[in-house]
């Protein structure tokens, strides 16, 4: 037990080394986990587009797919590609942390926990702004993650976004009639996704949300429970108050 708790303290300090912010304004996002179907999709996404890299070493295939009302043989069939691998196994993937730090500089982070380390807004503003930077060893940035060392892997679902407030003293500036940002991030029109943006979000938000699912995953559980000892709590306070009214009859 004891080396447990030790692995998951120690388990947030590349987490967070690997995921620095800036100043950047982050964008709010709201996640639902009692939307399976959403959930769904973002398990969908994370295994095809994220866990080549990274892993959710402390889920278990089998808890998921109970969680998300995923039939296991569906599950190990289409979302499960590390040959060899079972239903109950954890979710880890085949990568050699000496070739990651070869290739990026650094071991891909698990991502098991990142929602609860650097929050559901960081990370949902994160895998929204990368842009074209040909001076990074990738060929991209991000806003909120300057100097990223990891290739944006969603490019052909949003296209090649680019950064037109470069050389701009106030990347902040709006148009005084429309209320408008001058710059920003924008998708080059010559280089677009197979999605469009509202797509795109979409994709972005079910990713988030199982991310944020597979950080709590009795979320969902602990706040069934709590209505009913809201209601529980709620009926005894009413026999308790006419219990109290039985004790004190007498003396009033």
């Amino acid at each position: 037990m004891k080396r447990t708790i030790l692995t998951l303290i120690l388990s947030f300090f590349p987490v967070m080394a690997a995921f620095s912010t800036g100043d950047y304004p982050l964008d709010k996002v709201e996640t639902n986990h009692t939307d399976k179907a959403s959930l769904q999709r973002g398990l969908k996404y994370y295994q095809n587009y994220c866990s080549g890299c990274h892993s959710t070493r402390f889920q278990r295939y089998e808890r998921v797919a109970d969680d998300l009302g995923i039939p296991h043989d569906l599950m190990m069939d289409n979302l499960v590609f590390t040959k060899g691998t079972k239903i109950g196994d954890l979710m880890t993937n085949k990568m050699d942390p000496k070739d990651a730090k070869e290739w990026f500089g650094i071991a891909p982070p698990d991502l098991t926990l990142v929602t609860r380390v650097r929050g559901e807004d960081w990370l949902y503003t994160f895998l929204r702004t990368f842009y074209e930077d040909p001076t990074r060893p990738w060929g991209v940035n991000n806003k909120v993650f300057p100097d990223v060392a990891m290739p944006y892997i969603l490019t052909e679902l949003q296209g090649v976004q680019i950064d037109t407030c470069e050389g701009t003293d106030d990347p902040g500036e709006t148009d005084p009639l429309t209320g408008e940002k001058l710059c920003g991030l924008k998708v080059d029109p010559e280089r677009k996704g197979s999605m469009t943006p509202t797509e795109f979000d979409q994709v972005i938000y079910d990713l988030v949300n199982f991310l944020s699912y597979s950080a709590e995953p009795m979320k969902m559980e602990r706040q069934r429970l709590g209505l009913y000892v809201f209601l529980f709590l709620l009926v005894f306070l009413i026999f308790a108050y006419f219990l109290k009214r039985e004790y004190w009859k007498d003396i009033h």
